[in-house]
């Protein structure tokens, strides 16, 4: 067998998920939902390398939050598409020509286990095309409005699930037939199906759920033994952090992680994001652990262009190492311009997805100087932040 590629999906919009955020980011124990699945090729003597297909405004945060851990088999992250075979097409074209076999897996699906990977690709050796599932265990209606339709055979119908594996040159027809078609098929298997090829099953497992609505993320914590999070103990910290940035033409402007449609951005190392550089101030501070600039100085090379939304996912990860949770936080914006009105509720949404806290518990306020100082002569954009943490208490044994 040649070498074997992986295409990790994570362009999806999860709009079943209710959360501002991209579901494959959501935190699910010390890590986000996609970590999980990337570990699993990490981790398999059979998968040589892999790429990742995300959203294209998302490619930045991606690079960004997952730099920070240890995936030597990762060797891309690429723009995806507005559908998923798009995505796919643009995850073959990045994986190495030598790749012969390709493991498509969606990113959302963090509790595949190695004997399933491992198992569907011996079986792959000897096919064209496998792809994971599971027998159907209930009874599966046709309907067509409210009204029944028909009830299928159940003994013949089976849940498909990933990771699909396909020989490349195989893959690539697929993909090619159907963008010349117009051909929209609901999984990858599908569109070689079409073609006449052969596509076996091979035998996955129920736990192997792919994240998709907010519950899930509790079945998923179950399945995976993590303990159910207890009141935290009340040991209550605040933490104050305060930045500013200058104006710079030219550069887009983020203020929360959100993208304003300004002709002037703000200087900086990253995004310039001056907003989200004073909140990872504040929850740094609340754990007493060094500013900013220790943990993302402007003279590594790593940050720069980063995305700040990403930097708070890490500093996250930073205070639950200490054994904090962010609990609530404040902060109050001051700029001439541009008006932040119409994006507050977005910036929101935005931080308390990212930090795992209900909107309610995120304040922002935006004002002016009344046209004095710094901000007042329009040269740039000040924040304060108030971030308060709580102590968690540690699991019994």
């Amino acid at each position: 067998m040649g070498k074997v590629g992986g295409i990790v999906l994570a362009a999806g919009k999860g709009e079943r998920m209710c959360s501002p955020l991209n579901k494959v980011y959501l935190p699910l124990g010390d890590v986000p939902v996609i970590v999980h699945s990337l570990r699993v090729f990490e981790n398999s003597g059979m998968v040589n390398t892999y790429v990742i297909a995300a959203a294209e405004s998302e490619v930045s945060y991606c690079r960004t939050l997952l730099s920070t851990y240890s995936l030597p088999k990762l060797v891309g992250i690429v723009p995806g598409g507005s559908i998923r075979q798009e995505s796919v097409a643009a995850g073959l074209k990045a994986l190495p020509e030598d790749c012969d076999l390709v493991v498509v897996h969606d990113g959302a699906r963090p509790l595949l286990t190695q004997e399933v990977l491992e198992g569907a690709l011996q079986r792959a050796q000897l096919s064209e095309a496998v792809v994971v599932a599971v027998p159907a265990k209930d009874t599966i209606k046709v309907v067509d409005g409210e009204r029944i339709k028909a009830t299928p055979e159940r003994s013949s119908l089976w849940l498909a699930q990933t990771p699909q594996i396909f020989r490349r040159s195989l893959l690539q027809e697929a993909l090619d037939a159907a963008r010349e078609s117009g051909y929209q098929g609901t999984d990858d298997a599908s569109l070689v199906e079409r073609l006449g090829h052969r596509v076996d099953i091979y035998p996955g497992t129920h736990n192997n759920i792919k994240i998709t609505t907010p519950e899930d993320i509790n079945i998923a914590r179950a399945l995976m033994g993590m303990p159910v999070i207890e009141c935290p103990e009340p040991l209550v910290r605040t933490g104050l952090g305060y930045d500013v940035h200058p104006f710079e033409h030219g550069r887009p402007l983020y203020l929360g992680g959100v993208r304003i449609p300004e002709e002037t951005g703000l200087m900086g190392h990253s995004d310039g994001d001056v907003l989200l550089h004073a909140l990872i101030d504040a929850c740094l501070g609340a754990a007493a652990l060094p500013d900013i600039g220790h943990y993302f100085p402007p003279s590594d090379p790593r940050w720069e262009g980063a995305s700040s939304l990403a930097l708070l996912h890490i500093t996250q990860r930073l205070l639950a190492g200490e054994g904090y949770r962010v609990v609530q936080i404040d902060l109050v914006v001051a700029a001439q311009k541009p008006r932040l009105a119409p994006y507050i509720e977005q910036i929101r949404s935005l931080i308390a997805a990212v930090l795992n806290i209900p909107t309610t518990a995120v304040g922002l306020k935006a004002t002016t100087t009344e046209g004095l100082g710094f901000v007042g002569r329009e040269e740039g954009i000040a924040c304060w932040a108030v971030a308060t943490v709580q102590k968690q208490k540690k699991p019994s044994p």
